[in-house]
């Protein structure tokens, strides 16, 4: 099992979740991750990673899988200029590769923002630490869990 998925399972464990992670081949994308498990598309919880331009700190957006976020909502969420974030700071911040940010478990605190979109699900999926792997969960722990603030962040 790699490191990132361990990190998420045990922030499921540390948070009393029950802990159902499944390899479905490929999901790196939200709409092979809503294949592979047969469910709506934006019950994908796709992880958006922004690099704010005043602190240089990576940002999470976990949004629902056919919505995009709005660069604009999303800076004034966030207090600052938003940029594209690469691979290097996501994982030096997240330790998580592009196509598998999970909403728990990161290396360091990250600020994050909930799309409300997704609590209107009983049910979620969300990446497990690799494009491989995804859990499902009820939505309205993410804000608990991953610290996230629900917010209108998408177009």
């Amino acid at each position: 099992m790699s490191k990132s998925l361990k990190r998420v399972r045990a922030a499921l464990e540390a948070a009393g979740l029950p802990v159902d992670i499944r390899e479905v081949g490929q999901a790196r994308t939200a709409q092979e991750a809503a294949n592979s498990v047969g469910c709506h598309l934006d019950q994908i919880a796709k992880s958006i990673i922004f690099r704010a331009e005043t602190s240089g700190q990576a940002v999470l957006f976990l949004t629902a899988g056919g919505n995009q976020v709005d660069p604009a909502k999303a800076s004034t969420c966030a207090g600052e200029p938003l940029g594209k974030a690469d691979a290097a700071l996501i994982r030096a911040q997240t330790g998580f590769a592009i196509g598998g940010v999970a909403p728990v478990g990161h290396l360091t605190p990250i600020r994050a923002w909930l799309d409300p979109r997704l609590l209107e699900f009983d049910v979620v999926w969300a990446a497990a630490g690799t494009p491989r792997h995804v859990f499902p969960l009820d939505p309205h722990v993410l804000p608990k869990i991953s610290g996230a603030q629900v917010s209108e962040f998408t177009s």
